[in-house]
C-alpha cells in the first residue's frame, strides 16, 4: 500500500495571494467548495492508495476535514490542527480524535510560538499521548521549530510518534538526521527536501525512519514518488518509506 504522509487541502482560500494565485492587486476568485477529485485523481495518476490531508495553518479548518475524510474514508485520512495557546486547544485535540482524525499538524512559525515551550507544548503531547495521534511539524528552515528544538519537546514524551516535516529542508536536514538517529519515536518526512538529502537520510538511518510525503499540491505525487525511487533504489526498503512506515504508525493492517 502506498501511503502519502503529508498533503495539503484548503476550503477556504479567503484574501491571501499565496492560497488563491492571484496576483497582488487582483481580487480573489470567488469561493467554490474543494473539489475532492482534485487530490484523488493526482493519486490515481501515481498509483497512491492513502493520502494524509491537512491544512495550511494559515486558517484551521479541522470540520472540513473531518467532513473530507468521511466522505473519502479508504483514499484520505486527516491530521487536524490547533494552537496552543487556544483556550481550547486540549479540548479540540480530544474533539478531532473522537471525529476520527490520525493525528496532529502543529506550525510553530505561523502560529507564533516556539517549539522547545515546555509549558505550552508538554499538555499538547501529553493529550496527543492519551489519544493515540502522532504528531507532524512544519519544520522548513526555521528558528522557531529547528530539529534540536523538536527533539527537546518530543524526547520527554516518547509514546507520540513525531514526524518533522521537510525533513528540516534545506539547512536544517543535518540536524534533522541527527536527532532522528538518536530518537527511536522521531520520523522524517521527505516533502520540499532536494533528492541529495533523502540519500544522505537514507545512508544514515535507513528505511524505517523515513515517510513519502508529497505536499500535494505544491508538488505532485508522481515527482515526489520519482524522488524516492532515484535515492532509494532498494525495493523492499522503499516500500517500507512509500506506505509501510506510516501503517505501523496508524495502525493499518491491510
Amino acid at each position: 500500500m502506498i501511503i502519502d504522509a503529508y498533503n495539503t487541502t484548503q476550503d477556504v482560500r479567503t484574501r491571501s495571494d499565496y492560497l488563491t494565485g492571484a496576483r497582488p492587486g487582483e481580487a480573489p476568485p470567488p469561493y467554490t467548495p474543494f473539489d475532492p477529485r482534485r487530490i484523488l485523481d493526482r493519486m490515481d495518476a501515481a498509483g497512491v492508495d492513502l493520502a494524509m490531508v491537512c491544512s495550511l495553518a494559515q486558517r484551521i479548518e479541522n470540520d472540513f476535514l473531518i467532513d473530507l475524510v468521511r466522505a473519502h474514508p479508504d483514499r484520505l485520512f486527516g491530521f487536524g490542527q490547533v494552537r496552543p495557546a487556544d483556550d481550547d486547544a486540549l479540548a479540540e485535540i480530544a474533539r478531532i480524535a473522537e471525529a476520527g482524525l490520525k493525528g496532529l499538524k502543529l506550525h510553530p512559525s505561523l502560529h507564533g510560538y516556539h517549539v522547545a515551550d515546555h509549558g505550552l507544548l508538554d499538555p499538547i503531547f501529553e493529550a496527543c499521548a492519551e489519544h493515540g495521534l502522532p504528531v507532524l511539524i512544519n519544520a522548513l528552515d526555521d528558528a522557531f521549530c529547528a530539529p534540536l528544538a523538536i527533539e527537546e519537546i518530543a524526547r520527554n514524551h516518547p509514546g507520540v510518534p513525531t514526524i518533522i516535516a521537510h525533513m528540516g529542508a534545506v539547512w536544517n536536514v543535518p540536524e534533522a538526521i541527527i536527532v532522528a538517529e538518536r530518537q527511536p519515536h522521531i520520523y522524517l518526512e521527505t516533502s520540499a527536501t532536494l533528492l541529495s538529502d533523502v540519500r544522505r537520510a537514507y545512508a544514515r538511518l535507513g528505511p524505517e525512519k523515513i515517510l513519502l510525503g508529497s505536499e500535494w499540491p505544491g508538488s505532485d505525487f508522481d515527482l515526489e514518488r520519482m524522488k524516492i525511487a532515484k535515492a532509494v533504489p532498494d525495493e523492499a526498503d522503499r516500500a517500507l518509506i512509500e506506505g509501510g512506515n506510516m501503517a505501523r504508525l496508524l495502525g493499518i493492517t491491510s
